[in-house]
């Protein structure tokens, strides 16, 4: 039996300190997460899905995406899972994370306005090539548990975003269990925890600097 087209590459983040990869099988997002922005602080969170193959291991150059005059940049911490499972409890979550790391979660803007206003599913907002530059993973191993901290982002050496981790409404912990009622979670699956207040649009040749206190940097230049 053969393919009748080349199957896709795994797409694979690196480990920090290791020459071994972290595969990506599923990419959660958990948006309006962080206290400070506007919307409603209870009930579940905003949760859509990324394809693996928009990763940029290790940011750099990311293309500006077709179709949008306006896009954004969001800085978020994101967690890597290692060990599945569904319905899991709060106090085993956290045995569920390989490590953490960095994204750049990159939106076309006027794309989301134009489908909220028809109520239209949202996910391809997110989906496109270069859509989601990520850091290395740094494993639990050697950071432990990231559960405060400061998160910024800078454009161009200018400060746009900023928050703690501590200001998650759901926590790496809380992001799992809620997670794993809708699906199993597995090995491979990559969650981001949302992104502080006030994104703002980006253009090509624009520098991004993100910044998670305890995980390190991810930098990229829109091209």
């Amino acid at each position: 039996m053969a393919y009748v087209v080349e199957p896709p590459k795994v797409v694979a983040l690196p480990i920090a300190g290791s020459s071994d990869l972290f595969p990506v099988r599923r990419f959660y997002t958990c948006g309006g997460n962080y206290k400070q922005r506007p919307g409603d602080p209870e009930g579940p969170r905003p949760i859509m899905l990324k394809p693996a193959d928009g990763v940029v291991p290790g940011g750099g150059d990311i293309p500006y995406p077709l179709g949008t005059q306006w896009l954004d940049h969001e800085v978020e911490m994101i967690f890597a899972i290692h060990k599945g499972g569904a319905n899991i409890t709060r106090e085993r979550a956290l045995d569920h994370v390989f490590g953490y790391g960095i994204m750049f979660d990159m939106v076309r803007h006027d794309f989301l306005n134009e489908l909220r206003k028809r109520v239209r599913p949202q996910d391809i907002c997110k989906a496109f090539t270069g859509g989601s530059p990520c850091t290395a993973i740094q494993p639990v191993s050697k950071i432990g548990h990231i559960k405060s901290g400061a998160i910024w982002m800078t454009l161009n050496g200018v400060e746009k975003q900023r928050a703690d981790i501590s200001d998650l409404i759901w926590d790496v912990a809380e992001c799992i269990v809620q997670l794993s009622k809708l699906d199993p979670l597995e090995p491979g699956d990559l969650v981001s925890t949302g992104t502080p207040a006030e994104p703002s649009p980006v253009k090509k040749g624009d520098k991004l600097h993100g910044h998670v206190d305890g995980i390190g940097d991810l930098y990229c230049t829109v091209v």
